[in-house]
């Protein structure tokens, strides 16, 4: 079946960077389009960025020019190199992968900035 594993979350200084990772398995991830999501406490879930399966990305404008998403499909791994952390990036980041008109969630990672 489709697996989604998140690592590299973790606590950081506020202007710090963290590298999120991606493992996906059960999957043809080639063909799918990848996105990161976050949720804070409190708070819904929101869509961070998007890199689709040509490799186009899309990003949402809190995160511009801050976080940088990637893919390795020969891996199967997708990435979020996350610079510049601010407070209000803390959160429990997911990765999506779409295939078919289907989502699959992984099960997140903690990502706390301290100020």
């Amino acid at each position: 079946q489709v697996q989604l594993v998140e690592s590299g979350g973790g606590l950081v200084q506020a202007g710090g960077s963290l590298r999120l990772s991606c493992a996906a398995s059960g999957i043809m991830f080639r063909m799918s389009d990848m996105a990161w999501y976050r949720q804070a406490p409190g708070k819904q879930r929101e869509w961070v960025t998007t890199i689709t399966s040509a490799g186009n990305t899309h990003y949402a404008d809190s995160v511009k020019g801050r976080f940088t998403v990637s893919r390795d499909n020969a891996k199967n791994m997708g990435y979020l190199q996350m610079n510049s952390l601010k407070s209000e990036d803390t959160a429990v980041y997911y990765c999506q992968v779409i295939m078919n008109f289907r989502d699959y969630w992984g099960q997140g990672t903690q990502v706390t900035v301290s100020s």
